[in-house]
């Protein structure tokens, strides 16, 4: 079995991509796709915590109903002319199945024979020549098809929902002691120096690609990670079958994206074209820059993203060092995308942010530079620590403080008040002192433009506060006209209640109080239509949120609350015969 961080590289037929071209300044991107991870044991100390069992995985495998397996000899003390029969017939017997779910322990002799002549075929392709013949390849091929390709159980997770490699416990395939050396004979088939392509063109064809793809949904990750291998070979070798793996990953995206939302073997998939994206030849199709643009994207929005993001971050990367022009579709592409509510997943867009902006070109900066700052000030104001955070650790890089630099005029301005306010008002000391570290930084850029930047900051306030004042006074100015309206008592001043005994009653009727609110409603919507006075929803621009209460603040410094006191002032004014 292949190790954890086993790295696909590209086969000899296939020259490797140059190294990435990076200059003194700018950090270079990893050259390798990141692995996905696979689940280990760990101990852990403490007390023991209760988790949901282990469920083995029960796929739907054809049983032989011959399932007697008799012990053949040895392929080495085998005669060299009787040696490719024997292996006909060894590759033959091991595509009798058996059952691994609902009784494991029957028929564990022939169990035992069928896993003993896997191994002597691994050993024997392995460390001999000449010995894949024309005739062995459709066999291999047919056992390889007969034990893998299967129905995969419905999934243990069915919703979704994120699955953590740390926590989780992975669902494990039942049949994998015969499945492992399976997936091992097929692996050493493809890389033996003996494999001739043009012969296997005519059995691994794009019916088999598309059975191989299928399994990829499966939730053993030591399947996955075969696959991943063997698929990599498979695109290396087989040139006619290259755009049809492309188009067939890309629809798994498209169903994954659009409307299932679960698959397992995203990062995988991934990881793979990570390598393949790392070979594109320049200038790039546009068929690759869709697949960047209507792929790659959107495919940030899904909420399993930390599944695959690493994976998904390196892919985007790959795109922009092949092709500088991309970064601004990219950048505002992720800025579309951006997480409203869920911090974790803005904290992976920051990372990813930052990886892209150690390869962007000066001159691609100057194009995204106003909107990309615009949401990192929106970041520095997060109040979830950790978003704060990582947005002001790019104060920290290099690159990215020299791009800030060189634009200082432009990008100062728009972080200056987000920076000053939570230098004060943010609740999180650590927070405070990245910070003052950002501040710095800026002064020690362009101490004038830091002056005129807080010159600014401090009127716009003072313009603030008297705005403030006008208001409350303009609302005690209303408010006075309000009660020289004859009903102004109705609203402030309820009546007393009449005694038991009077049948007769001065307040006014249900029907005179709806039509008396409909015509203030009326006359009131008029009033903000003419600006009059700056009132709830005025700004159009302005959006709701749905966490909005009774308490929270406006735009024009009245909760909710007072706002629909003000509401029914203003109508009381508009109302008053007097005025």
């Amino acid at each position: 079995m292949p190790p954890n961080n086993f790295f696909l590289i590209l086969p000899q037929s296939v020259p490797p991509p140059p190294l990435p071209q990076t200059t003194s300044n700018k950090r270079p991107s990893n050259s390798a796709p990141p692995p996905t991870q696979l689940n280990k044991i760990k101990y852990s100390g403490g007390p023991q915590i209760v988790k949901k069992e282990r469920r083995h995985s029960s796929s739907r495998f054809n049983l032989s109903k011959n399932r007697e397996l008799q012990k053949l000899p040895a392929l080495k003390d085998a005669p060299p002319h009787e040696r490719e029969e024997l292996f006909i017939q060894k590759l033959r017997q091991c595509c009798v199945l058996f059952d691994f779910i609902s009784d494991p322990l029957s028929d564990l002799k022939f169990k035992e024979v069928k896993r003993a002549g896997l191994n002597e075929m691994v050993e024997y392709i392995t460390h001999n020549r000449d010995v894949i013949t024309e005739a062995i390849y459709p066999e291999a091929v047919i056992m390889f098809s007969v034990n893998l390709f299967r129905t995969l159980p419905p999934s243990s997770n069915p919703t979704g929902a994120e699955f953590d490699p740390e926590e989780d416990e992975p669902t494990l395939e039942a049949a994998w002691p015969h499945l492992q050396l399976v997936y091992e004979f097929f692996l050493r088939f493809l890389e033996s120096p003996d494999f001739q392509p043009n012969v296997a063109k005519k059995y691994i064809d794009q019916k088999f690609v598309l059975s191989l793809l299928d399994l990829f949904d499966s939730e053993d990750p030591r399947e996955r990670d075969f696959l991943k291998t063997i698929l990599h070979r498979i695109y290396g070798k087989f040139l006619g079958l290259r755009a049809y793996v492309r188009r067939q990953i890309n629809n798994i995206f498209y169903r994954f994206i659009y409307e299932t939302e679960h698959h397992n073997g995203i990062a995988e998939l991934l990881e793979i074209l990570g390598s393949i994206i790392n070979g594109f030849a320049l200038p790039l199709k546009e068929e690759h820059k869709m697949f960047l643009i209507r792929v790659l994207l959107p495919l940030h929005k899904v909420k399993s993203l930390s599944v695959y993001h690493p994976q998904l971050a390196y892919c985007v990367v790959q795109f922009l060092e092949k092709d500088s022009s991309l970064t601004e579709p990219v950048i505002m592409g992720l800025l579309k995308f951006w997480p409203k509510t869920h911090s974790p997943k803005e904290v992976m867009f920051l990372n990813e942010l930052e990886e892209i902006l150690d390869v962007i070109e000066p001159s691609e900066f100057v194009k995204v530079m106003e909107p990309l700052f615009r949401q990192l000030a929106k970041c520095v104001s997060s109040p979830h620590f950790q978003v704060a955070e990582r947005a002001l650790y790019y104060w920290n890089n290099e690159y990215i403080m020299s791009l800030i630099s060189d634009n200082a005029a432009k990008i100062l301005p728009i972080m200056f008040p987000a920076l000053y306010k939570n230098s004060k008002s943010h609740w999180n000391k650590t927070i405070h002192g990245l910070i003052y570290n950002a501040l710095k930084l800026f002064m020690e850029m362009n101490q004038k433009l830091f002056d005129d930047c807080t010159q600014q900051y401090k009127a716009e306030k003072q313009k603030g506060r008297f705005r403030m004042k006008e208001r409350v006074e303009m609302w005690q100015k209303i408010e006075e006209l309000a009660r020289l309206n004859p009903q102004y008592p109705m609203f402030y001043a309820p009546p007393p209640l009449p005694p038991v005994y009077c049948m007769e009653t001065e307040t006014p009727t249900a029907e005179d109080i709806q039509l008396l609110k409909k015509t203030m409603e009326t006359e009131a919507v008029q009033v903000t239509e003419f600006n009059f006075l700056p009132m709830q929803g005025h700004h159009k621009n302005q959006q709701s949120h749905p966490e909005a209460e009774e308490g929270k603040k406006e735009s024009n410094g009245f909760s909710v609350k007072q706002s629909k006191e003000k509401l029914a002032l203003l109508c009381l004014w508009v109302t008053n015969p007097c005025c």
